[in-house]
């Protein structure tokens, strides 16, 4: 009680904070289309949830599954499925809003953890990809906790401390395999040890116990053994990143044109006042020589730098674990500087870019500063899919009729799984193919009612004897064509 006394006025702006992060990730939270890898990551869990012998399926894709296994118990209490997969990720960034919290107030102050909490749940970057379901929330979430935990043990050196962090470095292997290298930076967290009177041996136990977080990290990732693809986690790996052998003698490349698609994204992402704040909190860095912030910097830049030399494919959703380490040494700039001038003046420089982005985000998609390429992926292409659970329910209203088939453009991702979510409890046959109408659908238009969907300009010229139902116009791009999801009934 003397505690919530003594702070109270902290208690009540964190509590502000936190409704404001609900306010910017609830509304409407299905009014973006959905994205392929949410169409894929809920039919997982659908399909976990009603095959028990499956609760592995992601394996057979080189995924990790606790994101799927976390999503099942909300099918029980949400009826949109694709709003109980974005509702996990909604949740999982509440839970990186408090670590950022808790990490900016060990690391610098109380008042560093309160902005860091707020540009959180302020900054495009996470109001984004909070409201989607995928992975990389999650993962943001295990990470900020995954260094508290490290910070504090080094502090303290417990042994119940090293078993909970065992448990997060394991829960966040289980949730994406990058997840790993939070266990090759667990050594640099030797920054925060600190001698503990009267214990002369607080350095080797510190040595035991990393050894004991890490033993229990690796006994819950092996449990995946248990599922029948285990072997697929490790040889996928080649699909996403480069191997050192095949980047002998360009040894900048894929790395430069990286640096080119961040020098797009954190502008436009992070917005121009939130950005500077970062690049100033480094500057105070420097200048301070504070080991903890050091320590803060190294967990988000080595991973970045590592992705940037290593991967395939780079999307701005692969970074997000290393963004809220990064709005920490924001927040610190953002403290010190508000001891000169007036905390509300800041809030005047800080939250209109933000908030206007916020704004288009929840009212009227896709925002005009997001990155053209972000844009594409999520509101524009054949991975954006418009208007699915309009047309699955037409397809059960009309199976009132007779039997419904279905075939689709694709065999995994938007079409059909995007389709399937809304399809998972009714008699409705769903065939994925390529972009045409293959025989066996040509053939059971003849006795049942047949339909297609897919995207307009892919099928356009394509298609032959069908007739258009439903039409569902995606994002106009800035150049080019616009595209359309589609629904044909196949004639026979």
């Amino acid at each position: 009680m003397n505690l919530i006394t003594k702070h109270r006025l902290e208690i009540g702006i964190l509590l502000i904070i936190v409704s404001v992060y609900f306010l910017l990730r609830l509304p409407n939270l299905t009014l973006q289309p959905i994205f392929a890898d949410e169409g894929i990551y809920i039919r997982w869990a659908q399909v976990m949830r009603s095959e028990p012998t499956l609760r592995f399926l992601p394996l057979s894709d080189g995924k990790t599954p606790l994101f799927m296994w976390s999503m099942i118990p909300l099918f029980k209490v949400f009826e949109d499925p694709l709003f109980a997969g974005r509702f996990l990720s909604v949740v999982s960034g509440f839970a990186t809003v408090i670590s950022v919290f808790a990490l900016g107030w060990k690391v610098f102050s109380l008042r560093v953890g309160l902005w860091a909490a707020l540009l959180y749940s302020l900054v495009p970057y996470t109001v984004f990809f909070d409201r989607m379901a995928l992975v990389d929330s999650m993962l943001s979430a295990f990470t900020v906790w995954t260094l508290f935990l490290a910070i504090w043990l080094a502090q303290k050196v417990r042994l119940d401390l090293a078993m909970i962090l065992g448990f997060i470095l394991g829960g966040a292997w289980l949730t994406k395999t990058p997840a790993v290298l939070n266990l090759l930076l667990l050594p640099a967290s030797i920054l925060a040890f600190k001698r503990i009177k009267g214990d002369k041996y607080a350095l080797l136990k510190l040595f035991l116990f990393w050894a004991v977080a890490i033993i229990i990290a690796v006994f819950l990732y092996n449990a995946l053994r248990l599922g029948p693809n285990f072997h697929l986690l490790s040889s996928r790996n080649a699909d996403y990143l480069f191997s050192p052998l095949e980047l002998a003698g360009r040894p900048l490349d894929p790395f430069i044109p990286h640096f080119r698609d961040m020098v797009d994204w954190f502008p436009k992402l992070f917005t121009w006042p939130i950005l500077v704040s970062w690049l100033v909190g480094l500057w105070f860095l420097v200048k301070t020589k504070n080991r903890l912030g050091w320590l803060v910097l190294a967990w988000a830049a080595i991973p970045l730098l590592i992705e940037m030399a290593f991967l395939r494919t780079f999307t701005a959703r692969y970074l997000l674990p290393s963004i809220p380490l990064l709005l920490i040494l924001g927040a610190y700039a953002v403290e010190r500087i508000s001891k000169k001038i007036s905390p509300f003046l800041l809030l005047i420089l800080l939250l209109p870019l933000p908030l206007w982005f916020d704004y288009e985000l929840l009212t009227n998609p896709p925002p005009k500063s997001l990155p053209q390429e972000e844009r594409k992926g999520y509101f524009e292409m054949w991975t954006a899919g418009y208007g699915l659970k309009e047309i699955a329910a037409y397809l059960v209203e009309r199976k009132k009729e007779g039997k419904v088939i279905v075939g689709t453009e694709g065999f995994f991702g938007t079409l059909p799984d995007g389709l399937y979510i809304y399809l998972d409890k009714e008699e409705i046959s769903v065939i994925g193919s390529h972009a045409t109408i293959s025989a066996q659908l040509r053939e059971a238009s003849s006795k049942n009612l047949t339909f297609f969907a897919g995207n307009k300009n892919s099928l356009e010229g394509s298609l032959s004897a069908v007739k258009l139902i439903k039409e569902y116009p995606k994002a106009k791009p800035l150049y080019g064509k616009g595209d359309a999801t589609v629904l044909y009934q196949v004639l026979p």
